[in-house]
């Protein structure tokens, strides 16, 4: 697979990572890591871990998530 951002600039670079929220590839220079709490159901609430996962995001989604300022 082929990283989308770069190919819109008619580059060929391959992706290392596949974005969480829409599904493009991305490479190194296009790829933004967040970390996530992961919650799971225990019986009547949720439970948060104590170590976040590792997402990963188009530059796309990266802005979108980000607060704006």
């Amino acid at each position: 697979m082929k990283c989308y951002d770069c190919a819109a600039h008619e580059a060929d670079t391959p992706s290392v990572a596949i974005c969480t929220r829409c599904g493009v590839g991305a490479c190194p220079a296009h790829t933004h890591l967040a970390a996530e709490p992961i919650r799971r159901n225990t019986g009547v609430g949720a439970r948060t871990g104590s170590t976040l996962a590792r997402r990963a995001l188009c530059p796309s989604c990266h802005a979108a998530e980000s607060p704006a300022g």
